[in-house]
């Protein structure tokens, strides 16, 4: 193997394509050359950085766009093939191995974002059951309450499981950079009990811990909640 051919190998060096002795080979090669070196480190960066990226799924409309434009571009004649220098070769390999890295991080980033939905599926679907083990538990307690302030809480409790179900309906969102934020209290005691996106007027939440507490309510906060309730309360219910 010459010289110019180990050159050559770098882009398949960085995809894992190399025989055994083509990769000794080049790794001996790689330990002193410099240009070698930089290429080999600018193709792996590529490759990460790729992989970290966003993807998404090209609008239905960018293909016709695409098509359209090329039916209105001029199309050259082509010209005669020339004989390619191994140093050509080199950069051409180079390029195709940079466009298969963008493909194979495509294609992982995809991968990795399938598996997230998969996991919020997952997770959703725990959710509900355990919700539905809530109101169908034998112990289970509704209660449900309106308020002067326009904010009805309804709640399905049991104690033997410690958990609760709350639904909370407004009618209108609490303000600009305000939001609703659930609590329950044991006594005098309140607990988070969840924070609601800023607009949001309509929300159920699976509370756990629930065996002690006495009273559900609702309070408006500023964005991102507060530690303990501002009054005045806009709602509550009880559940004795």
């Amino acid at each position: 193997m010459t010289n110019g051919d180990v050159h050559a190998l770098s882009g398949a060096y960085v995809l894992d394509a190399l025989t055994d002795i083509e990769r000794a080979t080049f790794r001996r090669h790689l330990a002193g050359c410099a240009t070698c070196a930089i290429e080999v480190a600018e193709l792996q960066e590529t490759a990460a950085r790729l992989a970290d990226g966003a993807w998404s799924v090209p609008p239905p409309a960018l293909r016709d766009r695409v098509f359209a434009e090329v039916s209105r571009t001029r199309q050259d004649a082509p010209t005669p093939a020339r004989p390619v220098r191994p140093q050509r070769n080199r950069r051409l390999f180079t390029v195709a191995a940079a466009v298969v890295l963008a493909a194979v991080a495509a294609t992982g980033t995809f991968v990795v974002q399938e598996r997230r939905l998969d996991q919020q599926r997952t997770t959703a679907q725990a959710e509900s059951a355990r919700v539905t083990d809530v109101l169908s538990a034998p112990d289970a307690v509704l209660r449900s309450a309106g308020s002067t302030s326009g904010v009805r809480l309804t709640v399905v409790a049991s104690a033997a499981r410690g958990e609760a179900v709350l639904t909370m309906t407004a009618d209108r969102p609490a303000g600009t950079d305000r939001t609703y934020q659930l609590w329950m209290l044991d006594g005098t005691t309140p607990t988070n009990a969840g924070v609601l996106p800023v607009g949001t007027t309509t929300a159920t939440r699976l509370i756990q811990g629930t065996a002690s507490a006495d009273v559900f309510a609702a309070t408006i906060e500023p964005e991102g909640g507060s530690p303990t309730p501002t009054l005045p309360i806009v709602g509550q219910v009880a559940l004795t």
